[in-house]
C-alpha cells in the first residue's frame, strides 16, 4: 500500500490553488507526500513550483523539489473569485480519479480542496455535498459519516446538509443508532481508540427538560441510547447541548453525536478552526478535508490560510497507519 495521498484540485476559482501550494511548503520536506489531480497552470499562478507527472512513482520523485500534479484539462478559463460552472466536470473528475486511485491501493487516502455545491448544482451535479457523492463513487451510498475533528474536539452530526426544519423531522431513531455504530467502528480502526466515549446530544434546549421543552429526547434520542449501550459501547447522554463542549464535559468523551449540521460544527469552527478536519466515516476509504470553503472572496489574493489543509493531510496520513495496523 502505498503511503502517498491524492488530493483534489476543488473549484480552480477558490482558494484551493493557494492552500495546495502552501500545503506543499509545509509539507514537502518531511510529508505527507501528495499528488494534485488538477490544473498544473492553476497552481503555477498561484506560486507554485509545478511538476506533471504520468503516475504516483513520478510524484514521490518530484514531491520533495516542486508539487507533482497528474494533470486534468479545465472546461474554462479560470480567474480567482469568479467560479465558472463549465469547470464542474474537471472538478468532479478530480474527485472520481482520486477515489479510483484510493480504491485501487495507488494512495494511501484522499485530501479533497474544497467545492461550491451552487456552482456544482447549476452544472446538474445531484448530491448534496462531497460527503454523499464519495459515499456513490465508493458504492456505499447511504452509510458515510461526516466527522469534524480538531486537537480540541471531535462532533458527527446524524443529520447533515438539510435545512434545520427538515433535520428535525428526519431525525430517527435508526439514524442515530446507524451513524453511532459508523463512529464507534471508525474510532477503533482509524485513529486507535480501542474503547471509544460517545456522548450523546439532547435535540432541544436542556435536553428536553423532562419533556417540558420538547418530547424528541424521550421517544427518538432515548430509545437509540439504551440500543447502543446494549450492544456494548460506552454512550452518555442525552447531553444538554448548551454545556457540553466546555473544557470540562469536553474531556469526558472522545466523540460528540450532534442532532444536526451547525449543533457540532459551530462549537469546534469556534474552537479551532484553522486545525479543523473534515473526515468522511464509513467509506472503504480514508478521506479528509480542510473544514473550511471555497472562499472566492479572498482568492487571488495569497492571504488564504492553508493550516485546516496541512491538518487534513496529516490526519488522513495517520488515519492510514491505524487502518494498516487494524
Amino acid at each position: 500500500m502505498s503511503d502517498m495521498l491524492a488530493l483534489t484540485m476543488g473549484d480552480p476559482a477558490g482558494i484551493g490553488p493557494e492552500i495546495t501550494v502552501g500545503a506543499w511548503q509545509a509539507l514537502h520536506r518531511h510529508g505527507p507526500a501528495f499528488v494534485v489531480i488538477g490544473d498544473p497552470a492553476i497552481l503555477a499562478r498561484a506560486g507554485g513550483a509545478v511538476c506533471e507527472v504520468a503516475d504516483v512513482a513520478a510524484a514521490r520523485a518530484a514531491f520533495a523539489d516542486a508539487i507533482p500534479v497528474l494533470p486534468l484539462p479545465l472546461g474554462a478559463p479560470v480567474v480567482p473569485g469568479h467560479p465558472d460552472s463549465a469547470n464542474a466536470d474537471a472538478i468532479t473528475s478530480s474527485i472520481a480519479h482520486a477515489v479510483r486511485m484510493a480504491r485501487g491501493g495507488e494512495v494511501a487516502g484522499v485530501v479533497t480542496n474544497p467545492i461550491s455545491k451552487v456552482v456544482l448544482r447549476r452544472a446538474g451535479f445531484p448530491h448534496p455535498g462531497h460527503t454523499e457523492y464519495l459515499g456513490e463513487l465508493c458504492g456505499t451510498p447511504g452509510r458515510e459519516v461526516m466527522m469534524l475533528a480538531c486537537p480540541h474536539l471531535r462532533v458527527v452530526p446524524v443529520t447533515v446538509h438539510v435545512a434545520l426544519r427538515q433535520a428535525i423531522a428526519e431525525l430517527g431513531t435508526h439514524d442515530i443508532i446507524r451513524t453511532t455504530r459508523t463512529t464507534h467502528a471508525a474510532l477503533r480502526r482509524d485513529f486507535g481508540i480501542d474503547a471509544p466515549r460517545i456522548a450523546i446530544a439532547g435535540l432541544n434546549p436542556h435536553a428536553g427538560e423532562g419533556g417540558t421543552m420538547g418530547t424528541e429526547e424521550r421517544d427518538i434520542i432515548i430509545p437509540a441510547i439504551e440500543a447502543l449501550r446494549a450492544q456494548g459501547m460506552d454512550i452518555t447522554g442525552p447531553w444538554p447541548p448548551d454545556t457540553m463542549f466546555t473544557p470540562t464535559a469536553r474531556a469526558r468523551y472522545d466523540v460528540a453525536m450532534c442532532m444536526y449540521h451547525d449543533q457540532g460544527l459551530i462549537p469546534l469552527k469556534t474552537l479551532d478552526m484553522a486545525q479543523g478536519v473534515n473526515v468522511t466515516l464509513g467509506l472503504p476509504i480514508i478521506r479528509t478535508s480542510p473544514d473550511h470553503g471555497t472562499a472566492f472572496d479572498i482568492a487571488g489574493q495569497g492571504i488564504a490560510d492553508p493550516s485546516s489543509l496541512v491538518a487534513a493531510m496529516r490526519m488522513a496520513a495517520e488515519m492510514a497507519v491505524h487502518r494498516n495496523m487494524s
